[in-house]
């Protein structure tokens, strides 16, 4: 559920959307850590916080799916992207499993190499 303004900020590509995910407080589902700045034509609105909690409107059968698989262990809910559909602003969300700690390291090894062979081929 957004308001107005926020909608108006999304379409203008005010939303970012790094670091949120989805949580549940009781039966509803809310995203949370989505940044939608505020619309820059939008009247006075001083008590706006961008990275509130929103509410996302789902089907009771998506939510109780949702809800069981984060539930498994190392599972969380996070969005994709914000597209429009109509005169709707849908966000695509995914399930996914955290990395490990080694898998992490390993990451950060190839990326060093990547960013080592970059450097000689300059060179050169």
């Amino acid at each position: 559920m957004l308001s107005g303004q926020e909608v108006k900020s999304i379409r203008a590509g005010g939303a970012k959307l790094t670091g949120s995910f989805v949580t549940f407080h009781g039966e509803q589902a809310r995203l949370t850590n989505a940044s939608i700045g505020k619309y820059a034509y939008a009247g006075n609105a001083e008590s706006y916080d961008p990275t509130q909690s929103r509410k996302l409107l789902l089907k009771k059968k998506e939510l109780h799916y949702l809800r069981e698989r984060t539930e498994e262990k190392g599972l969380t809910i996070i969005p994709l992207s914000l597209y429009t559909k109509g005169s709707k602003i849908k966000i695509e969300i995914a399930i996914v499993r955290g990395k490990k700690k080694y898998d992490k390291k390993e990451a950060i090894k190839k990326r060093d190499v990547q960013r080592e062979m970059k450097r000689a081929m300059k060179q050169h």
